[in-house]
């Protein structure tokens, strides 16, 4: 299995609440398919039961130079770290009641199959290349070498409504410990 990359978060500078993500907790999930790693489009509004969707600006590749300046965007570096937490932790989410586990960003999805394949990762990554999710939800964006990339957040979503958001979400390889915490806190 793909090794967690070790960062120090404290080198890196913090994402603030912008309040960009104010409006989604309540808000119906849209209807509007996104491509899935595992060659198939997911319906999100279809989808029952508690859903996990974390929204990631890009996992970085092996074989390409991430962007310039790629640190210095509060909030941008720790993608890999944030998916093999979600990998690592994905029993306990399931055995809190989460049926799904999807990560979502910008990138294509062949982009997104290399990093599900290298990180063994048990759950299908889905493409909003086309923003429509990005869009009908106003998710914060910010651009990064002429692309649109969507800032780091969490959606918990029980029967296409939005429970709960994480936002910012700092440090990324926390996310996954803070949703299952989130969850065991609601469920008790």
């Amino acid at each position: 299995m793909g090794k967690l990359e070790t960062v120090d978060w404290s080198t890196l500078p913090r994402p603030e609440d912008d309040g960009a993500c104010d409006h989604l907790n309540g808000a119906e999930i849209p209807n509007v398919d996104l491509t899935s790693t595992n060659g198939s489009a997911v319906q999100l509004a279809e989808l029952s039961g508690t859903a996990v969707f974390y929204v990631y600006p890009m996992t970085g590749r092996p074989d390409r130079a991430l962007p310039d300046g790629w640190n210095d965007i509060p909030g941008a570096r720790g993608c890999t770290p944030q998916s093999c937490s979600f990998r690592d932790h994905y029993a306990e989410l399931a055995a809190l009641g989460v049926e799904h586990v999807f990560g979502i960003s910008t990138q294509t999805s062949d982009d997104q199959l290399e990093a599900a394949e290298r990180l063994h990762l048990p759950f299908a990554l889905l493409s909003d290349a086309d923003l429509k999710l990005a869009r009908a939800l106003d998710l914060p964006t910010f651009q990064v070498d002429g692309k649109t990339l969507i800032k780091r957040l969490t959606l918990i979503v029980k029967d296409g409504i939005i429970s709960n958001v994480f936002y910012p979400v700092f440090p990324p390889d926390r996310n996954a410990q803070d949703v299952i915490d989130w969850l065991a806190e609601t469920r008790s």
